[in-house]
């Protein structure tokens, strides 16, 4: 192992000199064996939190990360996961289950579970580095030379946590997070060539902010709508949408650029908000601290939301790991609710294409690990039978995403492979392999059932993931159920139908479940995905 002498070197050196070390390990880490390594996971969803509360049970989503577990099906890794709160153990035993061909004792002697005993909305990694004495018992767990850290997104935080445990961290250097905002984004897909919206750079007050929008509306004078984001929101959450066609009597050509400057800056306050229960008075007050942009709304009679992932090697190398269709909501369709996977056959490999051009030039800035780009694809007039569609960028996500842990546990229960040539993930055994997956199975109904009880009817109606078959359903955000009705879960399928009905399956046996329970229909608050896989 090198020896560095960290009394003299500045703490980006240190950082610098850890992560070298995971470039020097890296084929032992990822080769077929996957070595003999210590995988501290860090799930904290280190995000605005002020933006992170108008996402309903959001400090349970440190739960996501737990497809982390599935790498205990190596005979030789260790896994040592740290959340807020003490995990269920009937939850831990439900991924255990999960793995192939090891004894369940084994792989739990190989997980060694630590909790912050905090349920404050603090981020976890904060947490964490608040209490000197678990941060010696992690030191401790850990074997140094044989050692990385994984997170769900990369901040000062966690650059903090990997120095003082020193272990080096897989994820981008926190000081490249401005390539993932919303400007940053824009500025990457410009440099690459990868069509994108008119808009805005960052602005950091509201007056500047109408300013900007008047000059998107005079630069598009026939622009019905435009979107006015937050540069660091979350999920859509941070959205809102300015109609332009209500204020239409001071479109370009009519009034005068301040008088239009004027009327925009005052229909901020009545703009559609994405989030529940969002104001101008709160919106407003993050514009300082978050900056914000303004980009024309993509129209189009069908459109689709898919996204492409690939991720950064430490070697420099970038890959693309999958496509997906997302499953947007919300009023105006800017809400992340869930996926599909793979994305439509039509035009996932032009996806692919624009993700590397993204990947690439993320790499030149020396980002590393995960990556995500969203699309709007918009249906044009076939040509010769074929659909075409034309692509705008939206933004990058310089961390783990909504799709992330679907196509992470599909890869790890199954340990197949994506084939870039088709865009489509096989298992071991050559089947292809589908998804439908969500966040957001969420009814009122729902609200509490226990992690134990949804076992029961887990094993009642034989709902789990079958591992001789490689298909059926993992659930995930166990822990909103009780509180929010509210559930995680990615179902697989050897087909988009036998995906589906999988889906609808486990929708039907959940609210037959509950009936006794279930309020006045009108009374029902539900998020349930579209049922319409777009092949």
């Amino acid at each position: 192992m090198q020896v560095v002498d960290f009394s003299v070197d500045s703490p980006g050196e240190k950082f610098r000199f850890l992560q070298n070390q995971l470039r020097d390990r890296w084929q032992s880490i990822e080769g077929v064996n996957l070595g003999d390594y210590d995988i501290l996971v860090i799930p904290s969803v280190s995000l605005d939190q002020r933006e992170l509360k108008k996402v309903e049970g959001f400090l349970n989503y440190e739960e996501r990360l737990l497809f982390s577990l599935i790498r205990l099906r190596n005979p030789r890794t260790r896994v040592i996961f740290v959340t807020s709160q003490p995990l269920p153990p009937i939850v831990i035993d439900y991924y255990l289950q999960l793995l192939p061909g090891i004894p369940f004792s084994h792989a739990r002697d190989r997980l060694m579970l630590f909790s912050t005993y905090d349920s404050s909305a603090k981020p976890l990694t904060q947490k964490i580095l608040e209490r000197p004495r678990l941060m010696q018992r992690i030191r401790q767990a850990l074997r140094p030379d044989k050692s990385f850290m994984i997170c769900y997104n990369s901040t000062q935080l966690e650059k903090d946590l990997s120095l003082q445990l020193e272990v080096p961290l897989l994820a981008a250097d926190p000081d490249l997070l401005y390539w993932g905002s919303k400007s940053g984004s824009r500025q990457i897909f410009a440099e690459c060539g990868v069509p994108h919206p008119d808009g805005s750079e960052m602005v950091k007050n509201a007056d500047d902010l109408a300013e900007a929008a008047a000059e998107l509306w005079e630069r598009q004078p026939n622009l019905q709508r435009m979107v006015v984001k937050l540069n660091e929101g979350f999920s859509g959450e941070g959205n809102a949408i300015l109609d332009l066609r209500e204020i239409s009597n001071i479109a370009p050509g009519i009034v005068s650029h301040q008088e239009r400057v004027g009327v925009i800056s005052d229909r901020f306050t009545s703009m559609n908000f994405q989030a529940k229960n969002e104001t101008w008075e709160n919106f407003s007050s993050r514009i300082p601290e978050l900056g914000a942009i303004v980009e024309a709304f993509v129209e189009g009679k069908t459109k689709n939301s898919p996204s492409v992932q690939g991720r950064i090697t430490p070697e420099g190398e970038v890959e693309i790991l999958s496509t997906h269709d997302q499953i947007l909501g919300g009023s105006d369709g800017q809400i992340y609710l869930g996926c599909y996977f793979p994305a439509q056959e039509s035009y996932r490999l032009r996806l692919q294409e624009l993700g590397l051009k993204v990947g690439k030039n993320l790499a030149e800035k020396g980002a590393l690990e995960r990556f995500g780009v969203d699309f709007i694809a918009v249906r044009l007039p076939d040509v010769a039978g074929k659909p075409q569609w034309d692509f705008q960028a939206i933004e990058i996500n310089l961390r783990k995403g909504g799709t992330t842990h679907p196509f992470m546990t599909l890869k790890f229960l199954t340990n197949g492979r994506y084939d870039m040539a088709t865009g489509v993930f096989y298992s071991q055994q050559g089947s292809a392999k589908y998804y439908m997956a969500t966040d957001n199975l969420q009814k009122e109904r729902y609200r509490g059932l226990l992690p134990n009880d949804l076992m029961d009817i887990i094993a009642d109606h034989r709902l789990h993931f079958d591992t001789s078959t490689e298909t059926g359903t993992v659930f995930h955000l166990m822990g909103c159920l009780s509180e929010f009705g509210k559930l995680g879960l990615t179902c697989i399928g050897n087909s988009p139908q036998q995906a589906k009905d999988i889906y609808n399956k486990v929708v039907k046996v959940l609210d037959e479940e509950t009936k006794e329970t279930a309020l006045d229909s009108h009374a029902l608050s539900s998020h349930c995905l579209p049922m319409t896989w777009h092949e």
